[in-house]
């Protein structure tokens, strides 16, 4: 495989177009085209993860955070991410992160938390706005399967649960050709009048081109008519955090005992414990405080998160339990996450997990 196939199979799970703007996805240092040799998954690209992936003869290294966030104006040895970068491009090791494209996945960062808690049925706290488009186009009655079929095939029509979702309409449709046309229908040069089925199918906004591709691709017609419209709905399958309920309800103290074991967490910093159960509860990998009144109005009882100040904790208004748990341990699970998809999906290939330790904080 080369590195553009790799990421191809990731933007599957986490498109890179979902990402947030201010972030920096994708292949990050290398060449798209570079044979692998070996896949070393990791939730952050530091130096003795590079030499890792040396010592394990992995030259494509699947990072959750981008080792290059903001500009360098310099590629040496001064500071950790020169010294990341100049590792990587003498030892030829492509370096790919995904970061909020994964946030964003209804099967990433928020999910595996979820998964780890035990919490049910996850539904997406923050859905993205807009991000969906609907194509519209006029097909012979005779050619509406094979369209159908082919614009499902790349990724149109689908919501949520559901596949294969369109709208068809029946109706005629009236053209006149030069005579230089070659029409699949009626002759050059004379009016048509031909009976059509108006197609109506929604798609993400990210796969536009592939859906019109696989429109000019099997529509019948020289010259194919159809619109492309902006939705301004909202995509609840894809956005920041989820929320879910718990099989049983727990007590704050539980709870907090809870989340402290599975997590691994060496302290969890924590606003006042409320007059009541933990039912339902929100989450959010990372930095999270932008999301808490998020959680307060769906009525989550608690929300575990990271790297909240001081003022974030007055904003549990003393009805929602804030639970900030360290940001490398409320991501932690990524890695596992990222590698199972990937043995799932090339599983005759080398890819292992790092065994480095990333976290940069400790707790006395």
């Amino acid at each position: 495989m080369i590195v553009r196939e790799v990421a191809q199979i990731l933007e599957s799970l986490a498109p890179l177009a979902t990402a947030e703007d201010f972030d920096n996805v994708g292949l990050l240092v290398g060449d798209a085209q570079t044979e692998v040799t070996g896949i070393l998954v990791t939730l952050d690209t530091l130096e003795n993860v590079v030499d890792e992936a040396i010592e394990k003869k992995c030259n494509l290294i699947i990072s959750f955070h981008p080792i290059l966030f903001k500009g360098l104006k310099k590629i040496g040895t001064k500071t950790y991410v020169e010294r990341v970068v100049t590792k990587a491009i003498q030892n030829n090791i492509a370096i790919y992160a995904l970061h909020t494209a994964l946030d964003n996945s209804s099967e990433g960062v928020n999910k595996g938390i979820c998964n780890q808690l035990g919490i049910k049925n996850p539904d997406i706290l923050m859905p993205k706005p807009g991000g969906i488009k609907k194509l519209s186009t006029y097909v012979p009655h005779s050619d509406v399967d094979g369209v159908l079929e082919a614009l499902f095939e790349a990724g149109a029509g689908e919501i949520g649960k559901y596949s294969h979702c369109s709208f068809l309409l029946e109706g005629k449709g009236s053209f006149k050709s030069d005579t230089s046309a070659n029409p699949a229908v009626g002759s050059p040069g004379a009016l048509h009048k031909e009976p059509e089925t108006q197609i109506q199918v929604v798609f993400p906004a990210y796969q536009e081109a592939q859906v019109i591709g696989a429109l000019l691709g099997k529509h019948p017609y020289e010259e194919i008519a159809y619109e492309i419209f902006s939705m301004e709905n909202t995509n609840r399958h894809v956005g920041m955090g989820m929320i879910g309920d718990l099989d049983q309800a727990m007590d704050a103290s539980g709870f907090l005992a809870l989340v402290k074991k599975c997590f691994n967490a060496g302290c969890i910093r924590h606003s006042a414990l409320p007059g009541k159960p933990i039912q339902k509860v929100a989450v959010l990998g990372g930095s999270g405080a932008f999301a808490i009144g998020a959680a307060r109005a769906q009525k989550a009882d608690a929300f575990i998160t990271s790297d909240l100040k001081y003022h974030n904790f007055f904003e549990a208004e003393g009805d929602l339990l804030l639970m900030d748990i360290g940001h490398f341990e409320s991501e932690q699970f990524t890695k596992p996450l990222l590698f199972d998809y990937l043995r799932k999906k090339i599983p005759n290939f080398a890819i292992l997990l790092s065994e480095s330790n990333t976290n940069p904080i400790y707790y006395f």
